[in-house]
Protein backbone atom coordinates (compact mmCIF):
# COMPACT_ATOMS: atom_id res chain seq x y z
CA UNK A 1 0.00 0.00 0.00
CA UNK A 2 2.89 1.98 0.56
CA UNK A 3 4.54 1.74 -2.55
CA UNK A 4 1.15 2.29 -4.27
CA UNK A 5 0.79 5.94 -2.00
CA UNK A 6 4.36 6.62 -3.38
CA UNK A 7 3.45 5.89 -6.96
CA UNK A 8 0.54 8.49 -6.74
CA UNK A 9 2.55 11.40 -5.54
CA UNK A 10 5.51 11.05 -7.12
CA UNK A 11 4.43 12.35 -10.91
CA UNK A 12 3.04 15.31 -9.45
CA UNK A 13 6.41 16.02 -8.53
CA UNK A 14 7.81 15.85 -11.71
CA UNK A 15 5.31 17.24 -14.03
CA UNK A 16 5.72 20.74 -12.37
CA UNK A 17 9.27 20.30 -12.93
CA UNK A 18 9.44 19.36 -16.63
CA UNK A 19 6.95 22.27 -17.43
CA UNK A 20 8.77 24.69 -15.47
CA UNK A 21 11.89 23.52 -17.69
CA UNK A 22 9.58 23.49 -20.71
CA UNK A 23 8.68 27.17 -19.77
CA UNK A 24 12.21 28.34 -19.57
CA UNK A 25 13.18 26.65 -22.87
CA UNK A 26 10.45 28.60 -24.68
CA UNK A 27 11.28 31.67 -22.68
CA UNK A 28 14.73 31.48 -24.06
CA UNK A 29 13.81 31.13 -27.90
CA UNK A 30 11.03 34.19 -27.62
CA UNK A 31 14.02 36.41 -25.47
CA UNK A 32 16.39 35.09 -28.84
CA UNK A 33 13.82 36.31 -31.17
CA UNK A 34 14.11 40.20 -29.65
CA UNK A 35 17.76 40.12 -29.73
CA UNK A 36 18.16 39.35 -33.02
CA UNK A 37 15.55 42.14 -33.95
CA UNK A 38 17.42 44.46 -31.64
CA UNK A 39 20.49 44.07 -32.95
CA UNK A 40 19.73 45.69 -35.64
CA UNK A 41 18.72 49.06 -34.34
CA UNK A 42 21.85 50.51 -34.45
CA UNK A 43 22.67 49.81 -37.84
CA UNK A 44 19.56 50.80 -39.23
CA UNK A 45 19.52 53.95 -36.98
CA UNK A 46 22.37 54.97 -38.89
CA UNK A 47 20.76 54.29 -42.24
CA UNK A 48 17.71 56.48 -40.59
CA UNK A 49 19.84 59.33 -39.73
CA UNK A 50 21.49 59.74 -43.08
CA UNK A 51 18.28 61.68 -44.16
CA UNK A 52 16.88 62.40 -40.70
CA UNK A 53 17.86 64.05 -37.85
CA UNK A 54 18.91 62.26 -34.45
CA UNK A 55 16.12 63.76 -32.50
CA UNK A 56 13.12 63.08 -35.32
CA UNK A 57 14.68 59.42 -35.03
CA UNK A 58 14.78 59.30 -31.92
CA UNK A 59 11.02 60.49 -30.98
CA UNK A 60 9.40 59.63 -34.40
CA UNK A 61 10.29 55.63 -34.11
CA UNK A 62 7.73 55.56 -30.62
CA UNK A 63 5.42 57.63 -32.46
CA UNK A 64 5.08 55.65 -35.73
CA UNK A 65 5.13 52.55 -33.44
CA UNK A 66 2.09 54.26 -31.61
CA UNK A 67 -0.18 53.52 -34.67
CA UNK A 68 0.46 49.99 -35.17
CA UNK A 69 0.46 49.37 -31.19
CA UNK A 70 -3.50 51.58 -31.17
CA UNK A 71 -4.47 49.45 -34.14
CA UNK A 72 -3.35 46.41 -32.15
CA UNK A 73 -5.11 47.38 -29.43
CA UNK A 74 -8.40 48.23 -31.16
CA UNK A 75 -8.65 44.98 -33.26
CA UNK A 76 -8.09 42.70 -30.07
CA UNK A 77 -10.39 44.58 -28.47
CA UNK A 78 -8.49 45.83 -25.50
CA UNK A 79 -8.61 48.65 -23.59
CA UNK A 80 -7.03 52.01 -25.10
CA UNK A 81 -5.05 52.61 -22.12
CA UNK A 82 -3.84 50.26 -19.29
CA UNK A 83 -4.78 50.03 -15.18
CA UNK A 84 -4.23 53.18 -13.40
CA UNK A 85 -2.52 50.69 -11.23
CA UNK A 86 0.14 50.19 -13.86
CA UNK A 87 0.69 53.92 -14.59
CA UNK A 88 4.15 54.15 -13.00
CA UNK A 89 5.69 50.92 -14.73
CA UNK A 90 4.92 52.41 -17.77
CA UNK A 91 5.56 55.81 -17.42
CA UNK A 92 9.10 54.34 -16.56
CA UNK A 93 8.99 51.84 -19.95
CA UNK A 94 8.02 55.20 -21.45
CA UNK A 95 11.15 57.07 -20.29
CA UNK A 96 13.74 53.84 -20.54
CA UNK A 97 12.93 52.18 -23.79
CA UNK A 98 10.16 54.36 -25.41
CA UNK A 99 12.32 57.82 -25.28
CA UNK A 100 15.39 57.19 -23.64
CA UNK A 101 17.14 54.63 -25.49
CA UNK A 102 16.13 56.05 -28.56
CA UNK A 103 17.53 59.36 -27.61
CA UNK A 104 20.86 58.59 -26.14
CA UNK A 105 22.00 55.88 -28.54
CA UNK A 106 20.91 58.44 -31.63
CA UNK A 107 22.62 61.04 -30.36
CA UNK A 108 25.75 58.95 -29.64
CA UNK A 109 25.99 57.62 -33.23
CA UNK A 110 25.49 61.06 -34.65
CA UNK A 111 28.04 62.43 -32.40
CA UNK A 112 30.65 60.23 -33.68
CA UNK A 113 30.73 56.85 -31.98
CA UNK A 114 30.91 54.05 -34.33
CA UNK A 115 28.52 51.06 -34.24
CA UNK A 116 30.67 48.54 -33.21
CA UNK A 117 31.87 51.00 -30.40
CA UNK A 118 28.53 51.68 -28.96
CA UNK A 119 27.66 47.68 -29.37
CA UNK A 120 30.73 46.74 -26.94
CA UNK A 121 29.96 49.51 -24.58
CA UNK A 122 26.41 48.73 -24.23
CA UNK A 123 27.13 45.09 -23.79
CA UNK A 124 27.16 45.69 -20.45
CA UNK A 125 23.37 45.84 -20.64
CA UNK A 126 22.43 42.36 -19.62
CA UNK A 127 24.32 42.87 -16.06
CA UNK A 128 22.32 46.57 -15.93
CA UNK A 129 19.25 44.82 -16.29
CA UNK A 130 19.58 42.23 -13.61
CA UNK A 131 20.84 44.85 -11.51
CA UNK A 132 17.65 46.76 -11.58
CA UNK A 133 15.95 43.41 -11.52
CA UNK A 134 17.62 42.77 -8.15
CA UNK A 135 16.75 46.16 -6.22
CA UNK A 136 13.26 45.93 -7.76
CA UNK A 137 12.84 42.59 -6.36
CA UNK A 138 14.71 42.82 -3.40
CA UNK A 139 16.81 40.38 -3.78
CA UNK A 140 21.08 39.76 -1.74
CA UNK A 141 23.01 38.54 -4.62
CA UNK A 142 26.29 36.87 -3.59
CA UNK A 143 29.25 38.90 -4.11
CA UNK A 144 30.46 36.92 -7.63
CA UNK A 145 27.90 38.78 -8.98
CA UNK A 146 29.04 42.42 -8.37
CA UNK A 147 32.23 41.80 -9.04
CA UNK A 148 31.55 40.52 -12.32
CA UNK A 149 29.65 43.20 -12.71
CA UNK A 150 32.80 45.38 -11.61
CA UNK A 151 34.47 43.16 -14.05
CA UNK A 152 32.55 44.45 -17.02
CA UNK A 153 32.63 48.06 -15.99
CA UNK A 154 36.27 47.71 -15.96
CA UNK A 155 36.28 45.82 -19.29
CA UNK A 156 34.16 49.02 -21.07
CA UNK A 157 36.20 51.77 -18.98
CA UNK A 158 39.97 50.24 -20.40
CA UNK A 159 38.01 50.14 -23.62
CA UNK A 160 36.69 53.56 -23.99
CA UNK A 161 40.10 55.31 -22.87
CA UNK A 162 42.07 53.10 -25.00
CA UNK A 163 40.52 53.87 -28.54
CA UNK A 164 40.15 57.18 -27.43
CA UNK A 165 42.26 60.14 -25.98
CA UNK A 166 42.57 59.06 -22.57
CA UNK A 167 39.15 59.85 -21.29
CA UNK A 168 35.54 59.52 -22.13
CA UNK A 169 33.69 61.04 -24.80
CA UNK A 170 30.83 62.74 -24.38
CA UNK A 171 29.55 59.49 -26.73
CA UNK A 172 30.25 57.18 -24.57
CA UNK A 173 28.20 59.37 -21.12
CA UNK A 174 25.76 59.36 -23.61
CA UNK A 175 25.75 55.20 -23.84
CA UNK A 176 26.05 54.74 -20.84
CA UNK A 177 22.90 56.61 -20.08
CA UNK A 178 21.53 54.80 -22.86
CA UNK A 179 22.58 51.10 -21.39
CA UNK A 180 20.89 52.60 -18.14
CA UNK A 181 17.48 53.70 -19.36
CA UNK A 182 17.38 50.24 -21.27
CA UNK A 183 17.68 48.52 -18.19
CA UNK A 184 14.93 50.71 -16.40
CA UNK A 185 12.58 49.92 -19.09
CA UNK A 186 13.53 45.93 -19.79
CA UNK A 187 12.73 45.16 -15.90
CA UNK A 188 9.66 47.21 -15.85
CA UNK A 189 8.33 45.48 -18.63
CA UNK A 190 9.15 42.39 -17.58
CA UNK A 191 7.47 42.93 -14.61
CA UNK A 192 4.16 43.63 -16.46
CA UNK A 193 4.46 40.54 -18.75
CA UNK A 194 3.78 37.87 -15.72
CA UNK A 195 0.25 39.14 -16.31
CA UNK A 196 -0.33 40.89 -19.65
CA UNK A 197 0.89 39.89 -22.75
CA UNK A 198 3.94 40.57 -24.16
CA UNK A 199 2.85 42.89 -27.04
CA UNK A 200 -0.14 44.62 -24.87
CA UNK A 201 2.89 45.57 -22.71
CA UNK A 202 5.07 47.76 -25.18
CA UNK A 203 1.66 48.59 -26.68
CA UNK A 204 0.10 50.28 -23.66
CA UNK A 205 3.61 51.87 -23.17
CA UNK A 206 3.70 53.34 -26.50
CA UNK A 207 0.24 54.53 -26.47
CA UNK A 208 1.04 56.30 -23.03
CA UNK A 209 4.02 57.90 -24.80
CA UNK A 210 1.93 59.21 -28.12
CA UNK A 211 0.42 62.47 -26.44
CA UNK A 212 4.09 63.56 -26.23
CA UNK A 213 6.05 61.55 -29.00
CA UNK A 214 3.15 62.43 -31.94
CA UNK A 215 3.36 66.05 -31.72
CA UNK A 216 6.81 66.34 -30.71
CA UNK A 217 7.62 64.08 -34.51
CA UNK A 218 5.13 66.48 -35.97
CA UNK A 219 7.25 69.39 -35.06
CA UNK A 220 10.79 68.05 -36.06
CA UNK A 221 9.43 66.95 -39.33
CA UNK A 222 8.27 70.28 -40.03
CA UNK A 223 11.85 72.18 -38.55
CA UNK A 224 14.33 70.04 -39.69
CA UNK A 225 14.27 68.97 -43.40
CA UNK A 226 14.11 65.58 -43.47
CA UNK A 227 15.31 64.09 -46.46
CA UNK A 228 13.87 61.18 -47.29
CA UNK A 229 16.32 58.67 -49.52
CA UNK A 230 15.83 54.56 -49.56
CA UNK A 231 18.39 54.62 -46.81
CA UNK A 232 16.66 56.82 -44.70
CA UNK A 233 13.45 55.53 -45.14
CA UNK A 234 14.34 51.93 -44.68
CA UNK A 235 16.53 52.08 -41.18
CA UNK A 236 13.86 54.85 -39.93
CA UNK A 237 10.86 51.87 -40.94
CA UNK A 238 13.49 49.11 -39.11
CA UNK A 239 13.76 51.25 -35.65
CA UNK A 240 9.86 52.05 -35.94
CA UNK A 241 8.09 48.60 -36.71
CA UNK A 242 11.09 46.06 -35.54
CA UNK A 243 13.41 47.72 -32.77
CA UNK A 244 10.38 50.12 -31.17
CA UNK A 245 7.73 47.30 -31.39
CA UNK A 246 7.30 43.76 -32.75
CA UNK A 247 11.29 43.08 -31.22
CA UNK A 248 9.76 43.85 -27.90
CA UNK A 249 6.71 41.39 -28.37
CA UNK A 250 8.94 38.24 -27.69
CA UNK A 251 11.25 39.57 -25.40
CA UNK A 252 8.95 40.84 -22.73
CA UNK A 253 7.36 37.16 -23.16
CA UNK A 254 10.89 35.55 -23.51
CA UNK A 255 11.26 38.03 -19.89
CA UNK A 256 7.98 36.97 -18.39
CA UNK A 257 8.34 33.11 -18.91
CA UNK A 258 12.08 32.13 -18.93
CA UNK A 259 12.82 34.71 -15.80
CA UNK A 260 14.37 38.68 -15.89
CA UNK A 261 18.22 36.94 -15.83
CA UNK A 262 17.61 33.61 -17.29
CA UNK A 263 16.49 35.33 -20.52
CA UNK A 264 18.35 37.91 -20.36
CA UNK A 265 21.49 35.83 -20.49
CA UNK A 266 20.89 35.26 -24.32
CA UNK A 267 21.27 39.25 -25.12
CA UNK A 268 24.65 38.56 -24.32
CA UNK A 269 24.64 37.73 -28.04
CA UNK A 270 23.37 40.66 -29.04
CA UNK A 271 26.99 42.87 -29.21
CA UNK A 272 28.53 40.40 -31.58
CA UNK A 273 25.51 39.96 -33.46
CA UNK A 274 25.79 44.07 -33.94
CA UNK A 275 29.23 43.82 -34.94
CA UNK A 276 28.50 41.27 -37.65
CA UNK A 277 25.75 43.54 -38.91
CA UNK A 278 28.07 46.76 -39.05
CA UNK A 279 30.47 44.71 -41.34
CA UNK A 280 27.87 43.52 -43.47
CA UNK A 281 26.01 46.90 -43.97
CA UNK A 282 28.14 49.76 -43.10
CA UNK A 283 31.37 47.73 -43.64
CA UNK A 284 32.77 48.88 -40.65
CA UNK A 285 36.19 48.00 -39.43
CA UNK A 286 37.03 47.22 -35.99
CA UNK A 287 39.98 45.71 -34.60
CA UNK A 288 41.38 42.97 -32.21
CA UNK A 289 40.70 45.45 -29.45
CA UNK A 290 37.09 45.48 -30.08
CA UNK A 291 36.36 42.08 -30.33
CA UNK A 292 38.39 41.40 -27.03
CA UNK A 293 36.69 44.07 -25.15
CA UNK A 294 32.99 42.37 -26.24
CA UNK A 295 34.27 38.71 -25.68
CA UNK A 296 35.45 40.56 -21.73
CA UNK A 297 31.75 42.41 -21.54
CA UNK A 298 30.42 38.66 -22.21
CA UNK A 299 32.31 36.38 -19.68
CA UNK A 300 31.94 39.45 -16.78
CA UNK A 301 27.80 39.23 -17.48
CA UNK A 302 27.73 35.36 -17.86
CA UNK A 303 29.49 34.81 -14.44
CA UNK A 304 26.79 38.16 -12.98
CA UNK A 305 23.97 36.09 -14.32
CA UNK A 306 24.93 32.79 -13.21
CA UNK A 307 25.77 33.74 -9.73
CA UNK A 308 22.43 35.80 -9.48
CA UNK A 309 20.41 32.65 -10.39
CA UNK A 310 22.73 30.66 -7.96
CA UNK A 311 21.77 33.22 -4.97
CA UNK A 312 18.07 33.10 -5.36
CA UNK A 313 16.96 29.95 -7.42
CA UNK A 314 13.22 29.93 -5.92
CA UNK A 315 13.04 33.73 -6.57
CA UNK A 316 14.16 33.42 -10.15
CA UNK A 317 11.93 30.46 -10.79
CA UNK A 318 9.39 32.62 -9.66
CA UNK A 319 9.64 35.28 -12.29
CA UNK A 320 9.06 32.57 -15.11
CA UNK A 321 5.38 32.54 -14.31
Amino acid sequence: MKNDNSAIVLPPVALPLAEGRRRAWQGTLLAGLGVIAFSGSFPATVFAMRGLDPYLVAIGRAAFAAILAAVCLKTAGAPMLPPRAHLRSYGLIVLGVAVGFPLFSGLALHGGASTAHSAVVIGLLPAATAACAVLRAGERPRPLFWLACAGGVVSITAFTLTRGSGEFAVADLLLVLALLSAAVGYTEGGRLARTEPGWQVISYALVVAAPVTVPATVVLALVTEPRLTAASVAGFAYVSLISMFLGFIPWYAGLAMGGIARAGQVQLAQPLLTLAWAWLLLDERFGVATVVAAAAVLVCVAVSQGSRRAANPGRDRGTSA
